[in-house]
């Protein structure tokens, strides 16, 4: 499955040949895997990408949380790359790991690389990434499967001082997590995904953030959902510019939705956002769907 997994991952890279890569969650299989040789498979899923001497930023998914392995010790092993753009800008002891943002830049306006100073220009996009969390603390219990509140704090004050920033410019976005939110649950359902309008795979009921806990932090069987990533979505549907919010975990699924409504059982009116899967790459874990 490893060779197989690289494999695909050079193969996809060579026929994009993109500026920057995501991995979207769910690196690595902490289910069977240990703090002293997670390095190892952190070292063959970027293998690829730093062989061609691309650039890469990653969000970790509930397979990344495990007992036996930490997230803050994968993005240090992914640190050690120079195309590492990973980043951790939260620090609550409930926020997860990979909550940041990169600004991009137009060429000769870097980050005060380039010919100008990046106090003299304004980012042509911005990139959120989101720990969703999920699955375990290291040698602890679960973990809350949502994007917590300490990082949708973070979200709103950041988004509103870099819009400050720039004089009340609206700069496009997009935004990545692993585990999808409420609302795409709600299209499926709801809505319902038609083929000729949301081209992809469509096999599996949307696992959401908050499923399987109850909104009093239960997780005892007795919920199916608990409302946790109502604030998440606010802060969403608030984003001017925000062009796609784009997920993985449910491996069945590569569609997307344009989330424009109040929906049926939901408290947030959706902005216009594009709601997408990105398709299964790797060749754990389930399903036999082409990469």
């Amino acid at each position: 499955q490893d060779r197989n997994s690289v494999r695909v991952l050079g193969a996809v890279l060579d026929a994009e040949r993109p500026d920057l890569v995501v991995l979207n969650g769910d690196l690595i299989n902490g289910d069977s895997t240990y703090r002293h040789n997670c390095t190892h498979y952190v070292d063959q899923v970027v293998g690829p990408i730093v062989e061609r001497q691309l650039t890469w930023a990653s969000t970790y998914g509930n397979h990344d949380h495990q007992p036996n392995i930490n997230g803050d010790d994968i993005l240090k092993r992914e640190r050690n790359f120079t195309g590492c753009r990973t980043q951790k800008m939260v620090h609550a002891n409930s926020s997860g790991t990979t909550n940041y943002y990169l600004p991009v830049y137009a060429a000769g306006c870097s980050n005060g690389s380039g010919d100008a100073s990046a106090s003299e220009c304004a980012p042509e996009l911005l990139l959120w990434f989101f720990d969703s969390r999920g699955g375990f603390y290291y040698q602890g219990g679960p973990q809350p499967n949502w994007v917590d509140g300490s990082v949708v704090s973070w979200f709103n004050a950041t988004r509103a001082n870099i819009t400050r920033a720039h004089g009340g410019r609206v700069i496009p976005s997009l935004a990545f997590v692993h585990i999808p939110i409420n609302a795409t649950g709600a299209l499926q359902s709801e809505e319902g995904v038609d083929s000729n309008y949301q081209p992809g795979i469509n096999e599996e009921e949307v696992v959401e953030q908050g499923e399987g806990w109850c909104a009093d932090g239960r997780q005892d069987g007795t919920c199916t959902y608990g409302g946790q990533d109502v604030p998440f979505m606010r802060a969403l549907a608030a984003t001017e510019g925000l062009v796609g919010l784009f997920y993985g975990h449910d491996h069945a699924n590569s569609w997307c939705y344009k989330w424009d409504a109040l929906l049926p059982g939901m408290t947030v009116r959706g902005n216009g956002v594009n709601l997408c899967y990105g398709q299964h790459s790797g060749y754990g874990g389930y399903g036999d769907w082409a990469r």
